[in-house]
């Protein structure tokens, strides 16, 4: 999102938002992280949760962030998913018991 506000620079208005939603069911529990950012293109999905992949530029980023918190996420028998598209990106983490 902050890149998004930095790119339009004032040009567009746009008011960034984060929405933070946890569901109950059974024995599942599922939290959603949606924000109203660039989105992420498709060819970087499949990598977005490797270790040391970042779009950040020079030091802003080690690129561990995502694939330490897939890892986390799926040594506690969870999963993880992300659906994006202009304007609009979603990760889902699911936990079971």
């Amino acid at each position: 999102m902050h890149e998004k506000v930095k790119k339009l620079d004032g040009k567009e208005e746009y008011l960034p938002k984060l929405t933070i939603r946890t569901l109950k069911k059974g024995g599942t529990v599922s939290i959603d992280i949606e924000d109203n950012g660039p989105g992420i293109p498709e060819e970087m999905k499949e990598k977005i949760l490797q270790p040391f992949f970042t779009t950040k530029k020079g030091t802003q980023g080690t690129g561990l962030g995502l694939s330490i918190t897939n890892d986390i996420i799926n040594a506690h028998g969870g999963q993880i998913n992300i659906e994006s598209e202009p304007g609009s990106t979603c990760f889902t983490i699911t936990l079971s018991k």
